[in-house]
């Protein structure tokens, strides 16, 4: 995996604002936040994406993630959050190193805006699709 900027955060080489950290996790505020309180959530690990990713690192990311969401919450005052994670050029990843974004939401709208149409799949169609997704496990 290329070197990238979360890396050089990870190694200290360059400035955060840390919000949490363990041996296996970083979390720290994200430097162009879509609303106040946008933090990222990273494992220290380096893999470009999630499917990347050792079973350790995501099960460590994946206990921290509800701890550092409540604190979110708590230190802005808001309501909801989003909890965005992105893997692929085509999937809008621009830092190719995992990373969690926990984007806190507001009444007056702020936060992340997403919506999508939601399509239509016939159930032969489903269970023959989750049968191969489970042969892959």
């Amino acid at each position: 995996m290329a070197d990238t900027v979360f890396g050089k955060i990870v190694r200290g080489e360059i400035p955060c604002h840390k919000v949490y950290e363990d041996e296996q996790v970083l979390a720290f505020l994200d430097i162009g936040p879509v609303s106040r309180g946008h933090t990222l959530v990273i494992p220290k690990e380096p893999a470009a994406t999630l499917d990347q990713l050792s079973d350790e690192a995501a099960a460590a990311v994946g206990r921290v993630l509800p701890r550092i969401a409540r604190a979110v919450l708590k230190a802005t005052g808001a309501n909801a959050y989003n909890v965005l994670q992105n893997n692929g050029p085509e999937a809008h990843q621009a830092v190719f190193h995992v990373h969690f974004h926990i984007i806190p939401k507001y009444e007056d709208g702020s936060g992340l805006g997403i919506g999508w149409r939601a399509g239509k799949i016939e159930p032969i169609m489903a269970a023959d699709l989750a049968k191969i997704i489970k042969s892959h496990l």
